[in-house]
């Protein structure tokens, strides 16, 4: 049988449209370069985005009003290594053993092999990526940022460190000169790119001047570019330019007013990046994102209101930090966005986002939210986030499941909150709820049964008792007290 003209017609029409790109394909924009702003126990409202009225961010806030707020940002941990490893992973990270800080003085230890940093994924996509700042993921050489798919690092590999050169250089010639084979890495030389290297300026604007280097070098290549800038900034030691802290004068607690200083000086630093991006055409397609590793430190300079708490905690103050998505090619501006979001969400968004494939079987526990922060979507409904701190005599957990919150410290009891009316965890409506507090404890019990043991502890004075009783904290963790 023979098909008449105009079947024929058609026909070829048909076989013309399938040789030809989709053109959702065709108009699709150039991959994003994707700029990843980490701070340092900085307080839920220690920006003016999230309602600093003390402390000047002007580039975080422009950059903020123009992108995506999220109000309700999770990290993977209260604590900054735990927090780290999850944003590199994608994963919770005591399903490998990472749930705690890596001890001082013990460089063999790190995040396993096993785990494939989302950095790899993004360069084997044909991105170049850098590092820069704090890593606290492993000093060994495998398992420092270049093993890890970053083509540059220049930072430390500590927990943290000094600010000012002059100071910590004079303090660690004096121990090598001592004899001391210990010497604390908060005092010791940076690195570069696996070499011992120096800063010549203040931590916080080295590491922002690293950056700009790096964009500036990067944009010499056809290539996209993965930038995780990690500032140490506003973590102890307190300490800030004098200058910075002559403008904040009007700041009254000296502490507070050093700290503000810090953070001024990240804001500094990003408007820096931001000026490099422009100059190189590159803005209008980076994505920037900007959050905290974890919550602010309770009892010190930071605030973390209206949440309670903060870092080390299971209550919001602990895990809930500032974040905001600037992407100006893609991402309307001047939107808040009030449903979940997790920092393990990075992992598969920016894979997507990149064209790039996650290997096959690597395991994550975020999602690709893109096209539901563009559609004002709940990205995670009916999915339970969790949170686990492991102390010295005990463990705290807490999970939320869209408006409710479980959460217990110590040896006190489960406490359930509606998290959407009561931001500050202070009605406790167990009592009311008997069969919703069951179900949600039941839910972080299953979830804890999928960790691993730790692979390390912070108190190397914890191992003999862990090794012995195996997490003998979970014993009584789950009781339903009242």
């Amino acid at each position: 049988m023979t098909l008449s003209e105009p079947w024929r017609l058609g026909a070829n029409i048909l076989l013309l449209a399938a040789l030809l790109p989709h053109p959702s394909l065709a108009a699709a924009a150039p991959r994003p370069n994707i700029v990843l702003i980490l701070a340092d126990d900085l307080g839920y409202a220690d920006v003016g985005f999230n309602g600093a009225t003390d402390i000047p961010t002007p580039a975080l806030d422009k950059l903020a009003a123009n992108g995506m707020i999220f109000s309700s940002a999770y990290v993977a941990h209260p604590v900054c290594g735990p927090s780290r490893a999850g944003i590199m992973t994608g994963r919770y990270p005591h399903k490998f053993g990472a749930q705690d800080n890596l001890p001082n003085f013990h460089p063999e230890m790190g995040i396993t092999l096993s785990e494939t940093f989302i950095a790899k994924v993004l360069r084997d996509a044909g991105y170049t990526t850098a590092a820069i700042g704090k890593w606290h993921l492993g000093e060994a050489p495998q398992f420092q940022p270049n093993q890890r798919g970053f083509d540059e690092y220049f930072g430390f590999l500590g927990s943290g460190h000094a600010y000012f050169p002059d100071r910590y250089e004079a303090i660690y010639r004096r121990e090598v000169e001592a004899g001391n084979k210990a010497i604390a890495g908060n005092i010791s030389p940076l690195q570069r790119n696996g070499a011992e290297t120096k800063a010549t300026e203040y931590l916080t604007d080295a590491f922002s001047h690293e950056a700009v280097r790096f964009i500036r070098e990067a944009a010499k290549k056809d290539k996209p570019f993965f930038l995780y800038l990690a500032y140490n900034a506003p973590h102890v030691p307190l300490e800030a330019k004098a200058e910075d802290i002559e403008k904040l004068a009007n700041i009254s607690d000296k502490k507070r007013r050093t700290y503000a200083a810090m953070i001024y000086a990240i804001d500094r630093g990003v408007s820096e990046v931001v000026d490099a991006l422009k100059s190189i055409g590159r803005f209008e397609n980076t994505l920037i994102v900007f959050l905290s590793d974890n919550g602010g430190k309770s009892g010190g300079p930071a605030n973390n209101g209206p949440l309670r708490g903060g870092k080390r905690n299971v209550t919001e103050g602990g895990s809930r930090v500032p974040m905001f998505f600037h992407w100006p090619r893609q991402l309307p501006g001047g939107r808040k966005f009030d449903f979940p979001v997790l920092a393990l969400d990075f992992y598969p968004t920016f894979a997507g986002l990149a064209g790039a494939a996650i290997p096959a079987g690597k395991q994550h526990d975020g999602k690709d939210v893109w096209k539901d922060l563009l559609a004002g979507r709940n990205p995670h409904p009916y999915e339970m986030i969790f949170v686990m701190s492991h102390l010295s005599d005990h463990t705290d957990a807490a999970g939320r499941l869209d408006e409710w919150k479980i959460y217990r410290e110590r040896d006190k009891p489960w406490r359930l909150i509606n998290i959407e009316e009561d931001i500050g965890e202070q009605r406790d409506l167990a009592a009311q709820n008997p069969e919703k507090v069951r179900d949600l404890v039941g839910q972080v019990q299953k979830w804890a049964g999928t960790h691993q043991q730790p692979l390390w502890h912070y108190n190397t004075d914890e191992d003999p008792v862990w090794a012995k009783n195996k997490k003998p904290y979970f014993d009584g963790t789950f009781d339903l007290l009242r």
